[in-house]
C-alpha cells in the first residue's frame, strides 16, 4: 500500500521589505501579497481591495470590528527612499521607522478609520514602490484610486525634479477627478535641506494642488494631509446641493497658518 506525503509550503516575507510591507496587511486577515484576484494586465488585487472606483460602504474592518460608513482607496507615490513608508507608519500607529533605508518591495496596503464630520471614513492607504522596475504593477492600481499623496524628498533635489514626471503618470493613468496633494517630506532635517519650501509651494501652484510639508519622523503635518483628503473625499461623496462647498487648498491653508506649524 503506497502511502502519500503531503508536502507543506514554505511561507515567508521577502527579507528587503519593509516593516510596513511585511505586516501592511495584518489589519486584514485576508490581506497580503499571496491572496489577490488576477487583474487584466497580470497585477493582482489583495483580497479585501476594492475592485472598481467607487467607493465601498458600511462594511466591518476585519478582525477590529470596527464599522465605518464610506471608504476610499489613497495612494503614496513618488520616488524611492523620500519616505512613504514612514509617513503611513507614522500616521497608522504613531511611530517611526528609525534605522537603515529599506525600499519596499512592490505594494501594499494598510486601513485607518477616521472620524470626518461625525461620519467613520475609512481609509485604504496603499504604499508603492518607487523604484522603476516595480513601476508596472504601480500603474495597475491608480485607475481606482480616490486620492494620491505625491512625495519628494526636502533633503533630495533629484526626487523633488521628478515629481513632474510623477504627474505626467498620474494625469495619464489616474481618473479625471483623482484628489492630488504634494508633499514635501523629512522637513525636519533641516541642515540638510536641498529644496526649499518656496520652491514646492511654486511648483504645487503650477499644477493647481495642495501643498504642505511633512515630517515622518516628528509628525508635522501627518495627520493634516490625510484628513484633509479625507474630508475632501466624503464632502464629494456625500455632498447634497444645500452643503457649502469644500475647498481643500483654502482648508489646508486655514489649518497651517491656524496651527503655525509649517512656519520656517
Amino acid at each position: 500500500m503506497s502511502r502519500k506525503k503531503t508536502l507543506k509550503s514554505k511561507g515567508g516575507h521577502s527579507s528587503n521589505t519593509t516593516s510596513a510591507t511585511a505586516g501592511g496587511g495584518g489589519s486584514e486577515k485576508s490581506g497580503g501579497k499571496g491572496s489577490g484576484k488576477a487583474l487584466s494586465n497580470g497585477g493582482s488585487v489583495p483580497s479585501g481591495a476594492p475592485e472598481s472606483g467607487a467607493p465601498e460602504s458600511r462594511a466591518p474592518l476585519s478582525g477590529s470590528g470596527e464599522f465605518y460608513d464610506i471608504a476610499f482607496k489613497v495612494m503614496l507615490v513618488g520616488d524611492s527612499g523620500v519616505g512613504k513608508t514612514c509617513l503611513l507608519v507614522r500616521f497608522k500607529d504613531g511611530a517611526f521607522l528609525a534605522g537603515s533605508f529599506i525600499s519596499t518591495v512592490g505594494i501594499d496596503f494598510r486601513n485607518k478609520v477616521l472620524n470626518v464630520d461625525g461620519v467613520k471614513v475609512k481609509l485604504q492607504i496603499w504604499d508603492t514602490a518607487g523604484q522603476e522596475r516595480f513601476r508596472s504593477v504601480t500603474h495597475a492600481y491608480y485607475r481606482d484610486a480616490h486620492a494620491l499623496l505625491l512625495l519628494y524628498d526636502v533633503t533630495n533635489k533629484t526626487s523633488f525634479d521628478n515629481i513632474q514626471a510623477w504627474l505626467t503618470e498620474i494625469h495619464e493613468y489616474a481618473t479625471q477627478d483623482v484628489v492630488i496633494m504634494m508633499l514635501g517630506n523629512k522637513a525636519d532635517a533641516t541642515q540638510e535641506r536641498a529644496v526649499k519650501k518656496e520652491s514646492g509651494e511654486k511648483l504645487a501652484k503650477e499644477y493647481g494642488v495642495p501643498f504642505m510639508e511633512t515630517s515622518a519622523k516628528t509628525g508635522l503635518n501627518v495627520e493634516l494631509a490625510f484628513i484633509a483628503i479625507a474630508k475632501e473625499l466624503k464632502h464629494r461623496s456625500m455632498k447634497s446641493p444645500s452643503d457649502p462647498k469644500f475647498k481643500l487648498h483654502d482648508y489646508v491653508n486655514s489649518e497651517m497658518k491656524g496651527s503655525g506649524c509649517c512656519k520656517s
